[in-house]
């Protein structure tokens, strides 16, 4: 089978289980968000220059991989989706970040006010990331003002790991000595 269907030449594409939406429609558009946002965390950690960052973004992309997939279901859907085994943003995968998070935090990376992104080929990759991120969360944000995403969890996975994203940026600046 080719990757090329043409089952979308007509502006629909498919989600679970054979349904197909416009290829606007907000879950479409999270979804892409956060594909894309995959996409540059895997370029930050292609550029990565240490292990630290490398092994912890790897981490992180597979828990997009749940995220993308629960975002990815229809409502209606969530608990075939479930029943077939498939995982769910929990607050277990959110507390991972957090501790990172503190990790980073407790390691006295230097700051002042705005950071510039661009101080290291890494940094800004990781900045890159941290952007797309945001958009990220504004799209799923998006998707459950409209009532289309019961799992506030999936919102505040982004949130957090945004932040984390600004956090290795600068960590990575600290200990490649820039700021």
């Amino acid at each position: 089978m080719s990757i090329a269907t043409k089952t979308g030449d007509d502006g629909s594409t498919g989600l679970m289980y054979g349904r197909r939406v416009p290829k606007n429609h907000l879950r479409v558009e999270a979804c892409g968000s956060v594909d894309e946002l995959n996409a540059a965390i895997g370029q930050a950690r292609a550029l990565a220059t240490h292990d630290f960052i490398r092994t912890n973004l790897i981490a992180i992309q597979k828990e997009l991989i749940v995220l993308m997939g629960e975002v990815g279901v229809l409502t209606e859907d969530l608990k075939r989706y479930t029943t077939a085994g498939y995982s769910l943003v929990t607050p277990e995968m959110t507390g991972r970040l957090d501790v990172l998070v503190q990790e980073i935090e407790a390691q006295n990376i230097s700051f002042k006010g705005w950071a510039t992104p661009g101080a290291t080929v890494q940094a800004a990759a990781l900045d890159v990331a941290r952007t797309v991120c945001r958009r990220a969360e504004r799209r799923v944000f998006d998707l459950r003002q409209a009532g289309d995403l019961a799992n506030p969890e999936v919102g505040v996975f982004l949130n957090r790991l945004s932040d984390l994203l600004w956090l290795m940026a600068r960590w990575s600046e600290t200990r490649d000595g820039v700021v």
